[in-house]
């Protein structure tokens, strides 16, 4: 259900906006989406599983709060950054 530390690091060093970037906006929210990614395809193999379905929406909720941040402070990287994931909004 976790991601490994190996694309972890991937993840960092594709969406870093500078070198040892590792806590910008657009690097939380793109390893938020791997680990929403993750959990859903672990759903749909364990549909009661209730108690990892809290920590999605949690997830989920994290990465919201995130993404409405970098939409107040740059839409511009708001918007590479949904494009560039695939996200809908």
């Amino acid at each position: 259900m976790s991601i490994t530390a190996e694309r972890k690091t991937a993840l960092i060093l594709e969406h870093a906006r500078t070198e040892g970037d590792t806590g910008s906006a657009e690097v939380q929210v793109a390893i938020l989406s791997e680990r929403i990614a993750n959990l859903t395809e672990h759903f749909k193999t364990h549909k009661k599983d209730n108690h990892s379905r809290r920590g999605l929406l949690k997830l989920v909720s994290q990465r919201r709060s995130l993404l409405d941040h970098l939409k107040l402070s740059d839409a511009g990287r708001y918007q590479s950054l949904i494009e560039k994931l695939g996200l809908r909004r």
